[in-house]
Order: structure tokens, then C-alpha cells, then sequence
């Protein structure tokens, strides 16, 4: 499996009117997204129980090993 070394700010995106996402051509092109490529969807929550960040994680390398992943990247986001 693997692993993230570094986070960072990728792009900021914007919601349409249909409530759609877009990714732009370049980040696509980075993180090597495809057509029909499927994604898993981490919400972050804040002290209230409410959502305050997603994180998308190609489904394909989701494992028992992701929790052990992201905990440490979200704790440091939150802080």
C-alpha cells in the first residue's frame, strides 16, 4: 500500500449550481485520475459532531492500514 509523505494544498475548488465538483485538468493529471476512477469520502468533524473537512482517498487503497494513515495528518489539520 501506500503511504503519504508530505500534505499539502492542492487547488481550491468550487461547487456549481448542480452541487458538483470540479477537478481541475491539472490536479487530475497529478494524482493520475481517471474516468469511473471511484473515491472514498473521510469526513473531519468538529467539536459539534459537524463536518468541517473531507478528504478523498482513491477507493482502491483503502486497506486496514488507512486509519493508522490519516488519524496523524488529521489531528495536525485540526490543531
Amino acid at each position: 500500500m501506500k503511504s503519504c509523505k508530505a500534505t499539502r494544498i492542492e487547488a481550491v475548488l468550487t461547487v456549481d449550481n448542480k452541487g458538483q465538483i470540479l477537478l481541475p485538468k491539472e490536479l487530475r493529471e497529478k494524482a493520475n485520475v481517471k474516468a469511473g476512477d471511484k473515491f472514498v469520502t473521510i469526513a473531519g468533524c468538529d467539536e459539534k459532531g459537524e463536518i468541517c473537512c473531507l478528504i478523498l482517498v482513491k477507493a482502491d487503497l483503502i486497506d486496514e492500514k488507512l486509519r493508522s494513515i490519516l488519524s496523524p495528518m488529521l489531528k495536525e489539520v485540526l490543531q
